[in-house]
């Protein structure tokens, strides 16, 4: 019994659809990848499903609690990126905080959310993040138990320097 479709030609490395990446690495990562598996990529394929089961599942969108209060974290997608009155705050491990500049409510922001799932112009993974977030303010705003607050955040952006001629 074949598990694996085959056609002419090279044999699948892994044994499902993969492709062929470029990645620069420290050279004492790869010498401690070729003490696993002398081929790179199976040294990395090795790390990975070791660590498959270890690592939770990383929602496109939600609650971050600490003590009383709560905040949403996302991943970042360009989609978020374009609302209006929106920045992204990073806080690291691929994360971000939505924050919002003063002109924007979060009514207006929910809508706003709203409008671009409705325009569909958006990828798989930003409809995710963008539905999810959704559904966070809509949970919220219709829980009797959670008040939904605007705070502001301080966020430094550097100035562009002027090249001098």
């Amino acid at each position: 019994m074949q598990l694996i479709k085959s056609g002419p030609g090279r044999p699948r490395k892994f044994g499902r659809p993969s492709r062929a990446v470029t990645v620069t690495l420290p050279e004492d990562v790869l010498t401690r990848l070729a003490g696993l598996d002398t081929d790179l990529g199976r040294a990395i394929v090795t790390l990975v499903e070791r660590r498959r089961a270890a690592v939770r599942t990383v929602k496109p969108a939600e609650i971050s609690s600490y003590g009383s209060h709560a905040v949403i974290i996302v991943t970042p997608v360009q989609a978020l990126k374009r609302i209006g009155g929106v920045q992204l705050v990073p806080i690291g491990n691929g994360r971000a905080l939505i924050s919002l500049e003063r002109a924007q409510s979060i009514p207006a922001f929910e809508l706003d959310l709203v409008d671009a799932l409705a325009r569909g112009a958006v990828t798989e993974r930003e409809r995710q993040t963008l539905a999810a977030i959704v559904e966070i303010l809509r949970q919220t705003r219709r829980s009797s138990k959670v008040i939904l607050e605007a705070r502001t955040i301080i966020v430094f952006q550097t100035k562009r320097q002027r090249r001098r001629a």
